[in-house]
C-alpha cells in the first residue's frame, strides 16, 4: 500500500507570520504586567508645632444703592407782562401795608378782669335783692277771670238748678268752686247763704251735676278756683 505525503509548508512566509503573532502576545503581556505593577504616588506630610490662627470671614458689604439722577431744573417761565393796577387797588395795598406796620393794640387784661368781676358782683346783688323782695312781698291777688268764660259756667249750672216753689224774693247764694284743667269739679263750698236752705242745696247739687264745666276758649283764661253767684230770678 503506497501513502502519499503532502508537501510541508516552507519558506519565509510562515516564519514571518509566526514571529508577528509572538510579538503581539509579548506586547500584551508586557502592557498587562506594567499596568498591574504601577506604584502609588508618594504622600507628603507636614508637621506643625502650633495651629495657625483662623481668620473669620468678613461679612460682605451691602450693595450700595445707585445714586438717583438729580432732577433737571426747568428754566423759569418767562415773566408775564405786568398789568398796571388801578388806583383803588394801589390805595388798598397801601392801607394794608400801613396796618401791618402799626403796632398791635395792647389791652390791660387786669383792668378788664376787674370790670368783669364788678359786673358779676352787681348782677349777683341784684338777684339777691329780688329774692329778698319776693320773700317779704305779699302774694298778688289772682287775676279776674274772663267774664265770657264765667258766664258759660254759670249758664250750664243754672240749667240744672231746681228752684224750690216756696222761695220768696230774689236771694243770692255765693259758692267757691274748685275744678281741674279738664273741667271736673273737685269741690263746691258755700261762702254766702241765700237764707233759704233748700235753694242753697239746689245750687250745690246743680254745680256737682254740671261737672265737667265748660273749658275756656284760650288756655290762659282757665282758673282753678272760681267764685260764682246765683239768684233764682236771674
Amino acid at each position: 500500500m503506497n501513502y502519499v505525503l503532502a508537501d510541508e509548508p516552507g519558506g519565509a512566509w510562515p516564519a514571518a507570520l509566526s514571529l508577528t503573532v509572538h510579538a503581539v502576545l509579548f506586547a500584551l503581556l508586557f502592557v498587562g504586567l506594567h499596568w498591574q505593577t504601577t506604584h502609588p504616588d508618594a504622600v507628603v506630610v507636614e508637621l506643625w508645632s502650633q495651629l495657625p490662627e483662623i481668620q473669620e470671614p468678613q461679612p460682605a458689604a451691602p450693595p450700595q444703592a445707585e445714586p438717583k439722577p438729580e432732577p433737571k431744573l426747568q428754566p423759569p417761565a418767562k415773566a408775564e407782562a405786568k398789568i398796571s393796577k388801578p388806583d383803588i387797588a394801589v390805595e388798598r395795598e397801601k392801607k394794608t401795608a400801613k396796618k401791618r406796620d402799626e403796632p398791635p393794640l395792647r389791652f390791660d387784661t387786669t383792668q378788664r378782669i376787674r370790670e368783669q368781676l364788678a359786673q358779676e358782683q352787681k348782677a349777683l346783688q341784684s338777684r339777691e335783692r329780688q329774692n329778698i323782695l319776693k320773700e317779704f312781698a305779699q302774694p298778688a291777688a289772682p287775676a279776674t277771670p274772663d267774664a265770657t268764660y264765667v258766664d258759660k259756667i254759670r249758664t250750664k249750672i243754672k240749667l240744672n238748678i231746681v228752684i224750690p216753689p216756696d222761695i220768696k224774693g230774689n236771694p243770692e247764694a255765693v259758692f267757691d268752686v274748685v275744678q281741674l284743667p279738664t273741667g271736673e269739679v273737685l269741690s263746691a263750698r258755700l261762702r254766702t247763704s241765700s237764707g233759704h236752705q233748700a235753694y242753697d242745696d239746689a245750687v250745690e247739687r246743680a254745680i256737682l251735676k254740671s261737672s265737667p264745666l265748660p273749658k275756656p276758649d284760650r288756655p290762659e283764661q282757665f282758673r282753678r278756683e272760681l267764685t260764682l253767684k246765683f239768684r233764682p230770678r236771674e
